[in-house]
């Protein structure tokens, strides 16, 4: 099971408006409330763990490069009536890169996505619940236009690995990711033949 939605490619952007937010290169995480229990759940895109002493230790076990990820998590309100929610998290330090992490960099979670009752939040209605906390850049704010693809991929945003587009909301919401090749460059480098495992 897939804790968070994989990210199509820029094919599925659409013309309207749309937030375009760095793409932070780190580890997914994701933390799970509900109204009776509070935050009681977290894990990668692909795994799940009860928010607790034995729980964080068998996540820790299972996830050494991630050692000390739950301890940041820090309870966050969320907007009155939620029943339930889920909150996502990239978790990364100043030289993560292609999900591996310094041990010696200070690390951080910056929360990107939200879902709450069910529904993945569109963008205008991440940033009006959450975007008064630590959140990607925002790079574009406007009517999506094809010409920023071009921009994203040559590097005219300052940007590490690349950016993900997001637009409309509920059942009409979409997202695209769009990476930059020079981030396509350093993964050739350092992974030779084995790049594209890690492009995605």
């Amino acid at each position: 099971m897939l804790h968070y939605p994989k990210i199509p490619s820029s094919q599925h952007c659409q013309l309207g408006p749309c937030v375009i937010f760095d793409k932070l290169d780190g580890t997914n995480l994701h933390w799970d409330w509900d109204r009776d229990f509070g935050w009681h759940a977290f894990g990668t895109r692909r795994d799940r763990y009860n928010l607790l002493k034995a729980g964080i230790a068998e996540f820790e076990k299972d996830h050494p490069n991630l050692l000390g990820a739950a301890q940041l998590f820090q309870p966050i309100d969320l907007p009155e009536g939620t029943n339930q929610a889920v909150l996502f998290t990239e978790y990364l330090g100043d030289r993560s890169f292609a999900g591996s992490h310094h041990p010696e960099d200070p690390k951080r979670l910056v929360v990107f996505d939200a879902i709450l009752d069910n529904q993945m939040l569109g963008p205008e209605e991440f940033l009006s619940h959450f975007g008064h906390l630590e959140i990607p850049r925002i790079l574009y704010r406007g009517k999506f236009k094809g010409q920023l693809l071009e921009d994203i991929y040559q590097g005219k945003f300052d940007v590490p690995e690349g950016v993900v587009v997001k637009g409309g909301s509920g059942q009409q919401l979409w997202m695209a990711k769009v990476k930059t090749r020079s981030y396509e460059e350093r993964l050739k480098a350092r992974y030779g033949s084995q790049w594209r495992d890690y492009w995605e």
